[in-house]
């Protein structure tokens, strides 16, 4: 369920409530309660490459997976070996 700031009316007084739309509504529809808002909403957002923000530890391991990675299937020579599959990977 949302939160959502009301301020009544008559006191003034300015609550949160965690409530349905269909209860927010009642409450604004009965004049006790105006809604209002308080801050803007926080924003996400993200710029560059998100590769250059990782930290060198899931870089090294990206190193080490395409590293121990073998031809087009994505199995290191030892798993095609063991699984019975044929290396057939160009080598240039």
């Amino acid at each position: 369920m949302p939160t959502y700031d009301l301020r009544n009316t008559k006191t003034g007084e300015e609550i949160t409530k965690l409530c349905t739309i269909a209860e927010k509504e009642a409450m604004v529809a009965s004049g006790e309660w105006e809604q209002f808002h308080t801050r803007m909403p926080a924003d996400i957002t993200h710029t560059g490459n998100m590769i250059n923000k990782t930290s060198g530890d899931w870089k090294d391991l990206l190193k080490k997976i395409k590293k121990e990675s073998g031809g087009n299937s994505g199995l290191s020579a030892e798993k095609k070996r063991k699984h019975g599959f044929v290396d057939n990977s160009i080598n240039t």
